[in-house]
């Protein structure tokens, strides 16, 4: 077996050296055009000042849910990322992507297989029956020489679609995280808006309590009467109606995050610290330059990387076009006998190059070219589209914030004075100076002054939020071929 080794030694070592040869760029050109990264088509600077969100101190976006010190909201976003179809998804479109990439440097590199075969044939010519046996290895080895750069290309092209996929992991991961967040804040904002609702409807019960007796005794008319009567009524109903927004609330949490409906409703409820108290989300800073913001906004960057395997699609198209070479390899080694004969030993090899060359194909490969092409621009498009929206979006949540953080004094201020207000008017009214339709209408007006105060601290929180989801939350680029620590914590 000695000439079997030399020869077998020899296809290994053309296979390596070839192997060694892998470019990211075509033996002789690489056809195609070079991937520009885009610029984005956003302003030098935001529109909407950023007053408020450099109020805070820098921190890494990453543990921003754990700042909120609330460790409720933290299992409830734990355990919907776990459960989030979206998610799900986009992780496995990632591994999707990384064997597409492992083909794609495969398909570069030589590939050695080989066969092994023993078999016994009898046959016979009209005689005696003859027996032969057979025993064969063959070794075959090929490697398609990258002449173009349409497997340079193939590998860019993949290489982008990865980084894309791994992106729109994240984006998926900060939406389902920012819409826990939101329903989360509904939830203990309904709770307020109960607390206040219980306070108005205790408050109206008891006035319709004293007129109704004052009333049997003459001491009230009849139309004071039917007029508390009605108020407690109407502050039941409000009652009524702010618990089955909660409970509405509860059930949206339960279908983000697949516990079981008791299981939230004691996540909800173990801690009375947190019941009717809104989220106080920690502030942070953006940079004023919206071009570095955006940058970080995974969905951005998808769609940047999608633009980008684009365009190494058209220079695979392109390369089909020209010829393409190929080295093949084969060792053959068999052992034969026809009985009663010994064992007879044959051995064959062959190493050589192969071309193709496109002839005639009726124009399809031309049209393969042009299709890549309008796929670049169509991707193209989506990147202006993607960053306008997020710019959008940014903008948005600015105004938000800077609108809540000027109305808020404003808003306290008035609930102060309507509270003065109401303790006036009911003090009057219990002298015998004024009148219950007075003192109904001020306390409508306080508890109204009360929900504005509440509802704009909501609206801060939820601009926030808005902001955060904007910036694309706590995402950093992190190259493709880096294991993202998200992601392997996933994966376990």
């Amino acid at each position: 077996m000695t000439k079997f080794n030399t020869k077998l030694a020899g296809l290994i070592l053309v296979s390596g050296a070839v192997s060694g040869c892998g470019m990211t760029r075509g033996l002789l050109t690489t056809v195609g055009p070079d991937y520009q990264q885009a610029t984005l088509p956003v302003a030098e600077q935001w529109q909407t000042p950023a007053l408020v969100a450099h109020q805070g101190e820098p921190e890494n976006l990453q543990q921003w849910w754990q700042r909120f010190n609330d460790p409720v909201l933290d299992t409830l976003l734990k355990a919907a990322e776990q459960q989030s179809s979206s998610v799900a998804k986009a992780k496995a479109r990632i591994s999707e992507a990384r064997a597409n990439v492992t083909s794609a440097t495969a398909a570069a590199l030589p590939n050695l297989d080989s066969t092994l075969g023993a078999n016994r044939t009898a046959f016979s010519f009209g005689g005696p029956v003859f027996i032969r046996d057979q025993y064969q290895l063959n070794l075959q080895s090929s490697w398609e020489i990258d002449l173009f750069g349409g497997l340079a290309r193939q590998q860019e092209m993949y290489e982008s679609q990865l980084e894309s996929r791994h992106a729109a992991w994240h984006d998926a991961r900060v939406a389902v995280a920012a819409e826990v967040a939101n329903a989360y804040l509904a939830y203990r904002y309904d709770e307020i808006l109960i607390k206040l609702a219980d306070k108005d409807a205790v408050s109206r019960r008891e006035s319709a309590r004293l007129i109704d007796m004052a009333g049997q005794y003459g001491l009230r008319a009849p139309a004071d009467v039917a007029l508390s009567q009605a108020s407690a009524a109407d502050g039941n109903n409000i009652l009524l109606q702010r618990q089955l927004l909660r409970d509405r609330a509860v059930k949206g949490l339960v279908a983000m995050t697949g516990l079981a409906e008791a299981e939230v409703q004691g996540l909800l409820t173990a801690s009375v610290e947190v019941q009717a108290k809104l989220p106080q989300p920690p502030p942070f800073i953006i940079d004023s330059i919206p071009a570095r913001v955006l940058l970080q906004r995974p969905d951005v960057h998808s769609a940047e990387r999608d633009m980008a395997e684009a365009s190494a699609k058209i220079g695979v198209e392109l390369a089909q076009r020209f010829p393409r070479l190929s080295l093949t390899g084969n060792i053959a080694e068999s052992m034969q006998s026809l009985h009663p004969s010994p064992l007879m030993y044959a051995q064959t090899w062959s190493l050589g190059p192969s071309i193709s060359l496109p002839l005639f194909d009726a124009g399809k490969r031309a049209a393969n070219v042009e299709t890549a092409r309008a796929q670049y621009e169509a991707a193209a498009v989506n990147l202006r589209s993607v960053v306008r929206n997020a710019a959008k979006e940014v903008e948005e949540a600015l105004l938000r914030l800077n609108s809540a953080a000027a109305r808020l004094p404003e808003v306290q201020k008035a609930a102060q004075g309507y509270a003065q207000n109401l303790r006036a008017s009911e003090e009057l009214y219990r002298a015998g100076l004024g009148n219950l339709v007075d003192v109904e209408l001020n306390r409508r007006t306080a508890i109204t002054a009360e929900t504005a105060v509440a509802e704009l601290e909501q609206e801060s929180v939820a601009a926030w939020i808005a902001l955060y989801r904007a910036i694309g939350g706590g995402w950093e680029n992190i190259p493709a071929d880096i294991p993202d620590p998200a992601l392997a914590s996933a994966d376990r």
